[in-house]
């Protein structure tokens, strides 16, 4: 490609609000440009970097088995209503109606209509085991985007569903994907760790991560510093403490606490420390209301609690809702005289307290000296609180949790037949039974991949793209573009080089040796080739490999070899 002939638009700065590296180089290497908060175009340079990345993704797919198909943008409302989502997918859908007034949404994940499509068509069991793929775009109601492409409105996706008889093909097919995203992220040179995961909106077991460690990244995992463990921030789970002996008899206490509704109002008020209270946090579930107890000082992770009440509807309970329940304003509920048909769930750490202050149930008082036993009975212990960082590990004897920053590339479900018996996709067996599909979800960020190269690789000066998602292989610089003879030798190399199957950008154009050098260590593309003074003179070209600096001389006429050698080495 000759860049005087190319779209190649970068920028000498950054818009101000580019607060991270991958944002601020695609700006000026002229990849992106913005149209709205979390939507942009892809340039010319970009869509070359996003095509490369997404054949990598589908040599892959293909390879495991898979089959690519294309699925609208607009899902009819009747389909999401039939798998329960219209009202309950977060965020919620973009939605658009119609001049007829048939409601749509954009979406976000396709889930139902890979399921639709499916019960359309299957009939057998010798139709399946299967797994189809798309790569599209998908719509999120975000309402902070932020990081460029980290956390967008429109993005794309590659998203694939596998559908099987039993539960041994689901595990078949769901190692096959698995092992087809190690293998895109190899081929990336991607370093990601895989996590346990929470399933959220889509839902699902086995849920698995594919996460790449950033300092710029919006999630956190927690990954042990001795054993293999690692987990997202969602589910990441730490050792229980031992329990303590049960109180024989109360010996609790109540006080006056004012105005006194957070932790550090009521322990700044009692002299004490917020491990030495207990927050009692009041939800509504689809079989009732319950109360979630978790030590002062720790946050509650509503996540393990849906998970351990199998409520697919769980919501904090609604001041009046409390003021019900309790007798008493926010901020001063506990555990201690609410009514039996509370549910009371206890995180593990409670255990291992006693003598703790809790709210009083009465507006502006607390309760001291409070035991489990003495004064309340739990009906549920379970692991409700988020870890951080420091906790002693809970799957090995010597480990402790470290928090880190990341990026979540991709995500892997075992659906089982939440959808597939909800849309009826079902098959009929050898003995003629009709049976749900038995379904997994497998879901690539492809338009986010672009943007964690770039955090991966870049220095000051530009980005340092991998061979495989480069826009170019090799940037060849014509620093004397008037010198015929120079011409000569630069025209011969750049036809030479495509003839070997490499992409190149051949900048000729009538600009200054440092307006493209600088331009090539921004686009970074992972070879420059040099034809200038030293080529003239010692009847070498200059190249250099972006991701380490590497410099070389090669002759002229070794230089084809050359280049391909340092490809290679990229």
């Amino acid at each position: 490609m000759l860049a005087s002939k190319y779209y190649i638009r970068t920028l000498r700065e950054a818009p101000s609000e580019a607060e991270i590296p991958s944002h601020r180089l695609l700006l000026r290497g002229g990849f992106i440009r913005p149209v709205g908060a979390g939507i942009f175009n892809w340039l010319p340079l970009g869509q070359r970097v996003l095509q490369h990345v997404e054949q990598v993704i589908r040599e892959e797919m293909n390879a495991a088995g898979a089959h690519e198909v294309l699925m609208p943008v607009l899902h009819p409302r009747e389909l999401w209503e039939k798998s329960g989502r219209w009202d309950t997918f977060a965020p919620t859908p973009l939605r658009v109606t119609d001049r007829a007034e048939r409601e749509f949404c954009l979406g976000p994940t396709h889930e139902e209509v890979i399921t639709d499509l499916v019960a359309m068509d299957l009939d057998s069991y010798r139709d399946i085991p299967t797994t189809l793929y798309q790569i599209q775009v998908k719509f999120r109601d975000e309402l902070r985007p932020r990081g460029g492409l980290i956390r967008c409105k429109e993005f794309i996706m590659k998203d694939a569903y596998s559908f099987d008889r039993d539960r041994e093909g689901l595990d078949a097919s769901y190692d096959a994907m698995y092992d087809a995203y190690v293998r895109i992220f190899e081929r990336l040179n991607l370093p990601v760790v895989t996590v346990e995961a929470e399933a959220g909106s889509i839902g699902g077991t086995d849920t698995r991560e594919f996460m790449l460690l950033s300092e710029n990244g919006e999630d956190t995992v927690y990954m042990c510093d001795s054993c293999d463990y690692a987990s997202n921030a969602e589910c990441a789970t730490a050792q229980i403490p031992e329990p303590v002996e049960p109180a024989g008899e109360s010996k609790r206490e109540l006080v006056d606490t004012p105005d006194a509704k957070t932790v550090e109002q009521v322990t700044g008020m009692l002299d004490t420390t917020p491990d030495r209270l207990v927050k009692t946090l009041m939800f509504k579930s689809d079989s009732g209301f319950v109360a979630a107890l978790v030590r002062g000082d720790r946050a509650l992770n509503e996540f393990k609690l849906a998970r351990h009440i199998h409520g697919d509807e769980l919501r904090m309970a609604s001041d009046a809702e409390v003021q019900d329940l309790t007798g008493a304003r926010v901020g001063f509920a506990g555990p201690v005289g609410l009514p039996d048909d509370v549910r009371i769930i206890a995180d593990h750490e409670i255990r291992a307290m006693s003598d703790f202050v809790t709210g009083a149930n009465q507006d502006d008082r607390h309760f001291l000296n409070v035991n489990v036993g003495a004064d309340f009975e739990v009906d549920d212990w379970a692991d409700l609180r988020e870890a951080c960082h420091g906790d002693f590990c809970a799957h090995c004897d010597s480990g402790e949790l470290q928090a880190k920053r990341c990026i979540e590339l991709a995500h892997v479900f075992k659906l089982g037949t939440k959808y597939s018996s909800a849309l009826d996709a079902t098959f009929r067996d050898a003995d003629g039974n009709e049976d749900p599909c038995i379904m997994g979800c497998y879901g690539v960020g492809v338009s986010r991949i672009v943007a964690a190269l770039v955090e991966q690789y870049h220095d000051d000066d530009g980005i340092m793209w991998p061979r495989e998602a480069a826009p170019f292989g090799a940037t060849i610089l014509l620093l004397s573009p008037d010198d015929e003879e120079l011409r000569a030798i630069a025209d011969k190399l750049y036809s030479d080089l495509q003839g070997c199957g490499v992409e190149v950008l051949y900048d000729e154009r009538d600009a200054s040796p440092g307006v493209k050098f600088a331009e090539a260590d921004l686009i970074g593309c992972p070879v420059r080739v040099v034809v200038g003074r030293t080529t003239r003179n010692e009847g070498k070209v200059e190249l250099r490999r972006r991701v380490d600096g590497h410099e070389e001389l090669a002759d002229v006429a070794d230089a084809v070899e050359a280049v391909m050698a340092l490809l290679e080495s990229c």
